[in-house]
């Protein structure tokens, strides 16, 4: 039985997606329902589906000093790092506890893949990489973590999470415990992930692919929409940061009942959840807002939906954020907790956007259209391929 862990303060956080960059964009997006998916217009050969594609990335070049981290996904990373001020906020973290005290822990499905397959495209007569591409950091799991790590100037335990669609919602899990056990004093956190023919095409190859913009819980859902995402937080003590909202807990599971499905009756999904709440110290009334998992794919959201009604009141709220971004992957975690620490602030619970007619398994918890109400305490679900779960608790410094 999981036992009740000390908070941790949340005192920065950042995202950037198809809704924009930084905090402000997507809180003026989530309040007006406005959306960022657009027609397919990045992969490599026709594919008809909607995308969730961040603007500026072409452009975001990394500094000179870094040149050797150049990739898709590492500009992405280091746009997102640039917003709501992160870099400063990290780097007076480092001043603060030492470079060797600040833990470093991101999630990411496919890293710098998106490089690795431009580089196997533009093979020469002799089958060698160009050498343009002859990087092998970049093509490693750890390129994001390396790059940041870098970036950042931090020496402390550096670790990349790759549990699909889990992965930057387990690092805050990873980050408590090494706090906790007193290996760091803080710890970025985070994840990013870029868009890349290996996932348009192998989700499309599973047929999990919307050929429209993706419908999270509607009853007609025909599947995903794939977006990219960077989002970063700094992890504290709570002492240290006395009004930022809280980390209250963290659950994870691994049902391991499928590849690519999950339980029949979400009993990962559930155990997560329970582990959630238990961490927390919270019971399921006390939850204001649930950021769904809610990729609009057929299994998993008739689960989730079931999930929710059985398990929290109807004074609950609940709602899927990817009709606004796309399924981001591993970078779903950390965007959905920016979500959900945004829903907190402002007082806002999103709308389940793209859902018009109610999947019969959804109860009176869902919120079709946005609406504003004080959220002290808000969960975010992420639940990826292979039954890799993981629930999150916020809530305010007085919840």
């Amino acid at each position: 039985m999981s036992v009740p862990i000390q908070p941790l303060a949340v005192s920065a956080y950042t995202a950037t997606s198809a809704l924009g960059h930084g905090l402000e964009s997507h809180a003026a997006a989530l309040a007006a329902t406005r959306g960022g998916l657009r027609q397919n217009d990045f992969s490599s050969a026709p594919l008809t589906c909607w995308i969730g594609r961040v603007e500026g990335v072409e452009d975001a070049a990394l500094p000179a000093a870094h040149a050797i981290w150049e990739c898709r996904n590492n500009r992405l990373a280091w746009l997102g790092l640039q917003q709501d001020r992160f870099v400063e906020r990290a780097l007076d973290a480092r001043l603060r506890y030492g470079a060797a005290r600040v833990a470093l822990v991101l999630g990411t499905s496919t890293a710098s893949i998106g490089a690795t397959e431009e580089a196997y495209r533009r093979l020469d007569e002799n089958g060698q990489m160009p050498p343009d591409l002859r990087r092998p950091l970049i093509h490693a799991p750890h390129s994001l973590a390396g790059f940041v790590a870098e970036a950042l100037g931090l020496e402390g335990p550096c670790i990349t999470v790759s549990t699909a669609c889990s992965s930057s919602a387990k690092v805050f899990a990873n980050a408590e415990r090494l706090i906790r056990l007193g290996l760091a004093d803080a710890a970025v956190v985070g994840g990013v992930d870029t868009l890349c023919d290996s996932v348009l095409f192998g989700f499309n190859a599973l047929e999990l692919v919307s050929p429209e913009p993706c419908r999270p819980f509607d009853q007609a859902r025909r599947g995903i929409s794939i977006g990219e995402a960077a989002g970063f937080a700094l992890l504290e003590r709570a002492s240290m940061a006395l009004s930022a909202p809280r980390l209250l807990g963290y659950g994870e599971s691994s049902d391991a009942h499928h590849m690519s499905t999950p339980h029949p009756e979400g009993l990962g999904a559930e155990l997560a959840l329970q582990d959630a709440l238990a961490r927390a110290g919270l019971h399921a009334d006390q939850v204001d807002y649930i950021n769904l998992h809610g990729t609009a794919s057929l299994k998993n959201d008739e689960v989730e939906a079931a999930l929710i009604t059985r398990a929290f009141p109807t004074t609950t709220r609940a709602s899927s954020t990817k009709g606004f971004t796309g399924h981001t992957l591993g970078a779903s975690g950390i965007l959905e907790a920016a979500f959900a620490l945004l829903a907190i602030e402002r007082g806002l619970v999103p709308a389940n956007l793209g859902g018009h007619t109610p999947d019969p398994a959804c109860g009176a918890q869902f919120a079709w259209e946005a609406e504003h109400r004080a959220i002290d305490v808000a969960l975010s679900n992420s639940f990826g391929f292979g039954g890799n779960n993981a629930c999150l608790a916020f809530g305010r410094v007085s919840a």
